[in-house]
């Protein structure tokens, strides 16, 4: 079964746009939660993480962190075994 992964995100972040467009060229179905204009997503984001920045990304369970996280995790190879676990 496949993870839930949450991508918290604003509309006009560059980071936000390469982590979802690396999660699509993924093939993976993932939540946006836009956190414009919303101070609730945003406290949100703070109580999860501890951190006040976007995008910040779920996968299950697991905090991937931002896109350099996300990318990091790519380039090393790793990202496929978060995003499908073996069954």
């Amino acid at each position: 079964m496949a993870p839930e992964i949450i991508v918290y995100a604003m509309a006009a972040c560059p980071y936000c746009a390469w982590a979802k467009r690396l999660l699509n060229a993924k093939g993976v179905e993932f939540d946006v939660r836009s956190v414009d204009g919303r101070p609730d997503l945003w406290a949100e984001v703070e109580d999860r993480t501890g951190r006040s920045t976007v995008p910040q990304i779920f996968i299950g369970d697991y905090h991937v962190g931002g896109y350099d996280d996300l990318s990091a995790l790519e380039r090393d190879g790793r990202l496929d075994s978060l995003l499908f676990p073996a069954s």
